[in-house]
């Protein structure tokens, strides 16, 4: 019943809503993010006063590869809803810092990993990696041995950042039970 009356009073945010395991999920453009936020969080019939958090997720295959996800909680209603989103790597989201200060944290997290811009946030720099670190780690296209070696030289006295020595060859892993080898007469 709540998610119908939102998507009537809401119909140029909300395009599509559903129910998964008893949580309310809600998706909107990007565009739509701001004031979806900000009238879930002060109209009096929702109540929304919490951000849990703010994550992201890389579907390389789409065409607006990023998924965005917002978890609110109300404790007055005693209810959660998610809110989805898609963009893309150039398309930038509102921050909604304005609205939930916490929402700070998770923003730069979400810039530093994925590298979705967030505009008008007050601080948007890395959070998780180093200030020099080139690209976002959990994007799916992201090299998995990477470029660079960080370590700490005990010579030099201090961290150093050199090109990857790998200290063997490529081996191929065969993940091959043995014990589906044997026919079914055998076990027996």
């Amino acid at each position: 019943m709540f998610c119908k009356s939102l998507i009537s009073t809401l119909p140029k945010w909300i395009y599509r809503a559903q129910i998964a395991k008893n949580e309310t999920v809600f998706y909107v453009k990007p565009d739509c993010i701001f004031p979806l936020l900000c009238f879930f969080k002060y109209h009096s019939n929702t109540r929304f006063r919490i951000l849990i958090d703010v994550c992201g997720v890389d579907y390389p295959s789409r065409k607006q590869r990023f998924e965005v996800v917002y978890n609110l909680l109300s404790v007055q209603y005693n209810s959660r809803i998610r809110i989805h989103t898609n963009v893309d790597e150039i398309t930038p989201i509102s921050s909604v810092v304005s609205i939930f200060p916490s929402a700070g944290w998770w923003e730069r997290e979400v810039w530093d990993m994925f590298g979705v811009y967030f505009s008008n946030h007050p601080d948007l720099r890395r959070i998780l990696t180093d200030y020099g670190f080139e690209g976002h780690p959990l994007r799916k296209d992201f090299p998995l041995s990477g470029y660079l070696e960080v370590r700490y030289d005990d010579s030099e006295k201090r961290v150093v950042s050199e090109p990857i020595e790998m200290a063997q060859e490529f081996r191929y892993f065969d993940f091959a039970s043995p014990w589906e080898q044997l026919s079914r007469n055998d076990r027996a």
